[in-house]
């Protein structure tokens, strides 16, 4: 894709709303990173604050407080359709690149996180490792929790966390990704992404949109055939508050973690589900790297045809073309089955247990 980054250069882009109490925290964190060039380029986009977040930011940059940082603030008022996080982060994203651009700096790397997350020590040092050999990065989300944790919620927690390690399980069984070897975890959500700039620009820029904008970025990129990595090295602590700022974030998902305590039932897919997603991404894979005609024919089997494979275009490699076809299968298929939380685990334990009986 991009050719490999120009590592020690690159800038962290934060949108910001109503976070004078979390922000500094993050803000410190990021000055406590190790294996890196200083000062580090951090760009905080603050939207509609109607807090001291700003405030907050300043005084401590006036304090000396971050040394290892160079911090540009920018204060937004974002009205109507334009007033959510999807907007700031893409402000937030663009004015990291720009602040590339303006140093010279053509294949810098932009890295974003949330305002309320929290970083370890070697958070940068590990996204930019794990670019070498990708060409975007997620990080694993560990939920940092508020004071004393309750027990049945950690429990839930451990609980879910075994199910999406199901479904990549299944995955290695079935499908192994090359570029995403296991061990990995699952998440490339807005709380840590890491993406050379030169990549960045080419697929313009990440949507804005009002929830889901991460999710949308690395669609965007995958189709245009980006390899992602989910590097077990990379992780971020995401707040455990079920007050957020955008509805569908990871508060929303607290909300409904918290109700399973009150007794809710936790619904996912089942694992037929996930079965037959894998195997359907396999065979296009598969299709991909057949002669046309022969293609053609595999992604009739699969009812793509000849106007689908127009809509897909030419691909750079088999990930665009998986992730453009299997969007428009998708479209078309019936929702996803669900069943409680413990079903689905035990099903999905079974599944890979007669998988591996059966190789």
């Amino acid at each position: 894709m991009s050719g490999r980054p120009d590592l020690p250069r690159g800038v962290v882009c934060i949108p910001a709303r109503n976070e004078q109490e979390r922000l500094p925290l993050l803000l410190a964190s990021l000055d406590r990173q190790t294996g890196v060039s200083t000062p580090v380029r951090v760009v905080v986009l603050a939207n509609n604050c109607t807090d001291g977040t700003a405030a907050a930011v300043r005084a401590k940059q006036a304090s000396g407080a971050w040394p290892a940082l160079d911090i540009r603030l920018i204060e937004a008022a974002l009205s109507g359709q334009e007033a959510h996080v999807g907007t700031a982060r893409r402000m937030a994203l663009d004015a990291g690149a720009d602040w590339l651009a303006e140093d010279g700096v053509p294949d810098g790397v932009l890295l974003t996180t949330d305002a309320d997350a929290r970083l370890p020590a070697d958070w940068i040092a590990a996204n930019l490792r794990a670019l070498e050999h990708a060409d975007v990065v997620g990080g694993r989300l560990v939920i940092d929790e508020d004071g004393e944790a309750d027990p049945r919620l950690a429990d839930l927690h451990a609980r879910i966390e075994r199910y999406w390690a199901g479904v990549r399980r299944l995955e290695d069984l079935l499908d192994p990704p090359p570029y995403d070897p296991a061990p990995r975890h699952g998440d490339h959500t807005g709380a840590s992404l890491a993406v050379p700039v030169a990549l960045y620009r080419a697929v313009g820029g990440l949507p804005p949109l009002p929830c889901g904008e991460d999710n949308a970025l690395v669609g965007l990129l995958r189709a245009n055939g980006a390899r992602l990595r989910h590097c077990p090295n990379v992780r971020v602590m995401v707040s455990a508050r079920h007050q957020g700022r955008v509805s569908g974030g990871m508060a929303t998902e607290m909300t409904r973690r918290a109700r399973v305590l009150a007794g809710e039932v936790y619904r996912l897919p089942e694992a037929a589900h996930w079965q037959a997603l894998i195997l359907r991404r396999a065979a296009l894979r598969r299709a991909f790297h057949l002669q046309p005609p022969a293609r053609a024919a595999a992604c009739a089997r699969l009812d793509l045809g000849a106007e689908d494979l127009a809509a897909i275009g030419t691909c750079p490699n088999d990930i665009a073309f998986v992730e453009r076809a299997d969007r428009l299968l998708e479209a078309r298929a019936a929702p996803a089955r669900e069943c409680p939380l413990d079903r689905a685990l035990a099903d999905l334990d079974a599944l890979a247990v007669s998988l591996k009986d059966a190789a």
